[in-house]
């Protein structure tokens, strides 16, 4: 039976959507079946992001109209035969699905999977209150500037009052700068711990690699930063009960820098 974890956040542009993408990827990697669900209706990213926007037929607005069964609706991933995508849809809106609909729709994939992931929509409106809706866990993408520090506060007051507890919601922090952490320019992991009194539970550092996959329509733990991928492989790990100290992943962003530096240095010199 799977597990249903919604990623969210408060703030838009936050990496919600690149999140969902590689730990799907990297569960599906390990060898768990993975289910992504884009709950963003209206807008849709994830099939992009996914690089499945030509095969989806059906999508989630299908199967809450009962036009298809949600197993028919399913896209297959091109390159990891384990994970399979339910788009939604650009033209329908939020409206048009309830909270219920959403369980119904992960009950009937539930048998079926290791992993449901499910793409929330930024904020607090009735999209949010769909996604989250199914999930046992939610996992809030922030980044460390206070902005996004303080909607995410905000977010994680909206499911306590939605039932979860500290133990079902964590925190990914994402587009670390570690160079900006130790010029004091930037919140550090503990700022954001602190401050949402949440466990964190990967931090992800900033790279253009991750730019570069998502407008490949390749999530970069298939093609890109080994650094990055070793972070969601991380976080993957702990979502399985495994324990792996944060300092791995900020050991990864460390290096990021170390090694982009040298890489910029050596750029400029050949050119």
């Amino acid at each position: 039976m799977a597990k249903v974890i919604v990623v969210t956040s408060g703030k838009g542009g936050v990496g919600k959507t690149t999140v969902t993408a590689n730990l799907g990827c990297t569960l599906a990697k390990f060898g768990d079946k993975v289910c992504v669900i884009d709950a963003d209706i209206g807008l849709k990213n994830l099939d992009v992001v996914l690089g499945l926007e030509n095969r989806v037929v059906h999508t989630l607005i299908d199967v809450v109209n009962g036009k298809v069964s949600a197993q028919e609706a399913l896209v297959k991933h091109k390159q990891q035969r384990n994970l399979y995508l339910l788009a939604t849809s650009q033209v329908a809106t939020k409206e048009m699905v309830s909270p219920e609909d959403m369980k119904a729709v992960v009950k009937a994939l539930h048998p079926l999977f290791d992993y449901i992931i499910i793409d929330s929509p930024a904020g607090i409106e009735r999209g949010f209150r769909n996604a989250v809706a199914p999930a046992e866990l939610a996992l809030i993408v922030t980044t460390p500037e206070l902005p996004a520090l303080s909607d995410a506060d905000r977010v994680v007051g909206l499911l306590e009052n939605l039932g979860f507890d500290e133990k079902s919601m964590k925190v990914i922090l994402n587009r670390f700068k570690s160079k900006m952490v130790k010029a004091g320019e930037m919140l550090t992991e503990q700022d954001v711990a602190t401050t949402l009194a949440l466990e964190i539970i990967g931090v992800v550092p900033d790279c253009e690699d991750v730019i570069i996959a998502t407008n490949k329509g390749i999530p970069v733990v298939l093609n890109g930063d080994l650094n990055v991928t070793k972070v969601f492989e991380n976080i993957a790990r702990r979502l399985k009960g495994e324990t792996i100290p944060l300092d791995q992943d900020l050991s990864q962003a460390q290096e990021k820098g170390f090694l982009s530096f040298f890489k910029n240095l050596f750029g400029k010199k050949r050119s």
